[in-house]
């Protein structure tokens, strides 16, 4: 046991002392010691809950003959950092949650950990966390919240950025805007969309790391907590079997995650975070990638942002499971890789009796939305590198468009333009020094998308950035473009009035400039400098590289 490190022989005398100072006894620590990475707070409401996932956890390893002994980890709550500077910290909080759980697990030699994350970069923190300290892992989330309703009409966050637009447009009263915000969300969990939190919660399950319901058991639900228990029972299992996150994570693994990305229509935030995660396991995977798989798998979901449906929904009609057990009739997933429970993909779809219960929740593999899946990577001349897009959620109007840019340096003045209604049918909105490096921290832009779609916009304006978006985002919103504009990409000399060439289906992104003009524009240029007070957002900026390689640390 790695803990003997910390509790066995004559030398450790001095670190038993200390674990007796908290009140552990002999037998605790002759017992194998469970890290329980509890990213419990009061101000995220995906994780206000956690605590009750945690005890689960422990009553789980306990029973199991395990030690719990929990430690905590941060989490940024994406909904109350936008649209202010907190955002320019919410991507670097992944890198920091993962390096401050190897600490952790590192300084206090545990022999196993169970990871308790939920909203948006806690999740794939705690996934490279796990793949990076590679000692007997299990993930289980803090489970989806509920959408609001009233008078029988469904709503979530998503809903309420969009209000705001409606309000200026002169649909919805102040007072009626102020009313769903009582009630769109009405409890604990991660928001009630296939946004970026349930996006990571569903796919941690995919890659095997956590049980099956991870990612769709509702977080108020009793089920959720015998989930915990039985995640801190089944640790002990794979320390005892020895079977590591590195042992779960392989090409397999890898295949499957990308496959029900592009089948539920998850976030293009997954299109950073899965990048990162897989690094960690030494499974390098590229931009290009994603559109061999996209090219490949069918989308067979539309929950909100792309449609009216959400989590709950997808719980009932089977969750992940259902969606595995659909896409391997096409032969689209591995069902021979092995998963947490200790059994193989198609062991644990037979043990739950995995099927379809809802097709108007998830089509069948044979009768898709889309034959193509709900992400697409974008090349060309705007976006040599790439760019992403969350296909499934745009207007067919905006599949195929050459629009008129319209220039902000940061996403602020383009808010500013669209709340003043200075964006006109036609537009391309170009927000740039907004990237990983140039941001920094490429800040996430649900405020401007969701105020195109609530002004009534959505199927008339595009909006491209070298910045990212919401997973709640919907319309033709094109992030990451890659290089970014303080790396000198041609983002960076766009100019107002230039023609963009927007073809989905081609995965093209084109400037409509030419050579000899873009030339001349890259003369004597200099990048827009900001001044960057924080010593952490300054560290960020020299260390971390392009969105195209999922804005890891180099």
């Amino acid at each position: 046991m790695r803990s003997k490190k910390m509790t066995h022989g004559l030398e450790k005398a001095p670190h038993r002392s200390l674990l007796y100072a908290l009140g552990m006894t002999r037998e605790e620590m002759n017992r194998p010691l469970v890290g329980v990475v509890n990213s419990a707070n009061e101000i995220v409401p995906g994780h206000i809950h956690l605590n009750t996932i945690a005890d689960a956890v422990k009553a789980g390893v306990r029973m199991a003959g395990g030690t719990p002994v929990a430690f905590p980890a941060i989490a940024v709550c994406d909904g109350l950092a936008m649209n202010h500077e907190g955002m320019y910290f919410s991507l670097p909080s992944r890198e920091l949650i993962a390096d401050s759980i190897e600490i952790m697990a590192t300084a206090h030699p545990f022999d196993a950990l169970v990871f308790i994350p939920n909203c948006d970069k806690s999740v794939p923190g705690m996934l490279m966390a796990m793949l990076r300290l590679n000692i007997p892992s299990i993930m289980v989330s803090g489970g989806p919240m509920y959408a609001g309703e009233k008078s029988g009409v469904r709503s979530d966050l998503i809903t309420v950025f969009e209000a705001v637009g409606r309000v200026k447009q002169g649909t919805m009263s102040e007072a009626e805007l102020e009313d769903l915000t009582e009630t769109a969300c009405p409890g604990c969990g991660s928001c009630a969309g296939m946004f970026t939190a349930n996006s990571m919660n569903c796919l941690s399950e995919t890659i095997g790391l956590a049980l099956p319901g991870n990612g769709t058991t509702p977080a108020t639900s009793a089920a959720r907590v015998r989930l915990a228990k039985t995640a801190g029972m089944k640790v002990m299992e794979l320390l005892e079997r020895n079977i590591r996150p590195r042992d779960i994570v392989t090409e397999k693994a890898v295949a499957n995650a990308m496959a029900v990305d592009m089948a539920l229509g998850c976030s293009t935030n997954t299109v950073l975070h899965l990048p990162a995660v897989f690094r960690e396991a030494g499974l390098p995977i590229s931009l290009d990638m994603f559109n061999e798989v996209s090219g490949r798998t069918p989308n067979l979901c539309k929950l909100s942002p792309a449609g009216d449906q959400h989590i709950q929904d997808l719980h009932r009609a089977g969750g992940i499971p259902a969606i595995m057990a659909e896409l391997s009739r096409a032969d689209h997933i591995h069902l021979d890789a092995l998963t947490v429970t200790g059994k193989t993909v198609a062991e644990n779809l037979a043990e739950c009796r995995a099927a379809n219960l809802d097709p108007t929740v998830i089509r069948p593999v044979d009768s898709p939305y889309s034959p193509k899946g709900g992400i697409a990577i974008l090349r060309g001349s705007l976006a040599p590198e790439g760019a992403v897009v969350k296909q499934s959620a745009v207007a067919p109007e905006m599949m195929v468009r050459t629009a008129t840019a319209r220039v902000f340096e940061s996403e602020k003045d383009a808010f500013d333009a669209i709340m003043a209604r200075k964006i006109n049918k036609g537009d391309a909105i170009i927000i740039r020094y907004e990237g990983p490096r140039g941001g920094p921290g490429m800040r996430e832009m649900l405020s401007p998308t969701a105020a195109i779609a609530g002004i009534g916009l959505g199927a008339d304006v595009a909006l491209i950035t070298d910045g990212r978006f919401s997973g709640g985002t919907r319309g033709a919103a094109i992030g990451h473009v890659s290089p970014e504009a303080a790396d000198g990409g041609p983002i960076a000399f766009v100019r107002e009035g230039d023609r963009i060439e927007i073809n989905i289906p081609e995965r093209t992104l084109n400037l409509l400039v030419d050579e000899d003009e873009l030339a001349r524009r890259r003369a004597g240029w200099k990048p827009l400098e900001k001044e960057i007070t924080s010593p952490l957002l300054r560290r960020y900026s020299r260390m971390v590289s392009s969105a195209a390689s999922g804005a890891v640390y180099k």
